[in-house]
Order: structure tokens, then C-alpha cells, then sequence
């Protein structure tokens, strides 16, 4: 008999702890995915300047998944609003350079001006290509200002190919990879500017 009571007691303690730790977690969940916002909304927000809106751009996904541009491939983007009015898009885009994929973020500004831009996920190969994941990042500040025809287009390019843009050091293949996404974003946001800013459907 004590056998069998000491055994119910143990499943019993047992159903509990499980009981205890599952209710812990659900408690905690809430929190764990607000942090993990935060960090996220830190991570994609810091290209927009302070100020600069007031929305929730993660809320406002922009429709585009996996859309082939001419060098790149917009995997998905946001939108940024101040009092109601659009003030700025991030653009989420994917080059091949060197080694492999290169996923950039794209900030640009309601009149088509770049704001910023930064690596979220590259594997190029270290102190070459690989220092485009630097943060800050002087080379990719250089774009900052620059428009989809300020340069002309034949100008979005390296010097080495006669166009204006000096590279990353050693890096000629992801320097050559990052300006045309560069552009292919601007680019994109050019031709659907309403599109990208309102949601208004393209005619």
C-alpha cells in the first residue's frame, strides 16, 4: 500500500512541475515575443532618421515577396509614416556577391532619396567583401543622398567601370554586387512610387 501511495504521490508531483512549468512559459511568452520585436524593430528601424515617423513600419508590410528585379530580388519591405503621411520605405533586398547571397537593407526617403542602407545576413569573405557587414559602415554611407538618376544610370557603377563609385578595397565583386541592388531598389521605387507609398495598385 505505502508502494502505491508513494508512486501516486510521485506522478502526482510530477503532473505538477509539468503543470507549473507550462503555465511559466505561457506566462512568459507575451514578453519573450515583445523583446524579440523590440530587437527586430532595432535592427530593421535605426536606417529611418530620428523622427522621421511615427507608425509602426513593422505593422505595414509592403506586398512584395521574391520579386526578380534586374540584379537583385526584393524579398519583402515596410513602410514608414509620419501624421498620416508616408515619409519612407525600407526595402529588404537580395545580390549575389562573391561568396554567396547578400541580404542589404534599403532605406529610401518619400522622394525617392536613399537614407541608408546596411548587410543583414552576407557570407563574403573576411577583411574583403565580408566588411560590408561593418556597422557603421563608411563605404555604404557614401550612397547616402543618392537618387535612381542622381547619378545618371550609367553612372551607378564602379569606376573601374567607368562609372562613379569607388569600391571596398579588394572586394570587386561584392562592391560591383551592392550598387546595382542599390540601384535596382531605387530603381523600383521610381517606377511604383505610389504603389510603394499609398498601396495604391499600379494601373
Amino acid at each position: 500500500m505505502n508502494r502505491r501511495l508513494n508512486v501516486l504521490m510521485l506522478v502526482l508531483l510530477a503532473g505538477a512541475g509539468i503543470a507549473v512549468s507550462y503555465f511559466a512559459e505561457q506566462a512568459a511568452s507575451p514578453r519573450i515575443a515583445a523583446e524579440q520585436r523590440a530587437s527586430q524593430a532595432r535592427e530593421l528601424l535605426d536606417l529611418l532618421p530620428a523622427g522621421s515617423y511615427d507608425n509602426h513600419p513593422l505593422d505595414q508590410p509592403l506586398p512584395l515577396q521574391h520579386l526578380v528585379l534586374g540584379n537583385s530580388t526584393l524579398l519583402g519591405g515596410y513602410r514608414a509614416s509620419r501624421a498620416g503621411q508616408p515619409s519612407a520605405v525600407l526595402l529588404r533586398s537580395q545580390v549575389t556577391g562573391y561568396a554567396g547571397p547578400i541580404e542589404l537593407l534599403i532605406a529610401i526617403d518619400a522622394n525617392g532619396r536613399l537614407l541608408g542602407s546596411k548587410s543583414l545576413k552576407q557570407g563574403e569573405t573576411p577583411g574583403l567583401g565580408g566588411r560590408i557587414a561593418e556597422q557603421p559602415n563608411g563605404w555604404l554611407q557614401g550612397f547616402a543622398g543618392k537618387s535612381r538618376n542622381d547619378p545618371a544610370d550609367n553612372a551607378w557603377a564602379l569606376k573601374k567601370d567607368h562609372g562613379q563609385f569607388d569600391q571596398m578595397a579588394g572586394a570587386t565583386i561584392t562592391s560591383r554586387a551592392v550598387i546595382n541592388a542599390l540601384h535596382d531598389a531605387l530603381r523600383y521605387f521610381d517606377e511604383h512610387r505610389d504603389q510603394l507609398l499609398t498601396g495604391a495598385a499600379d494601373e
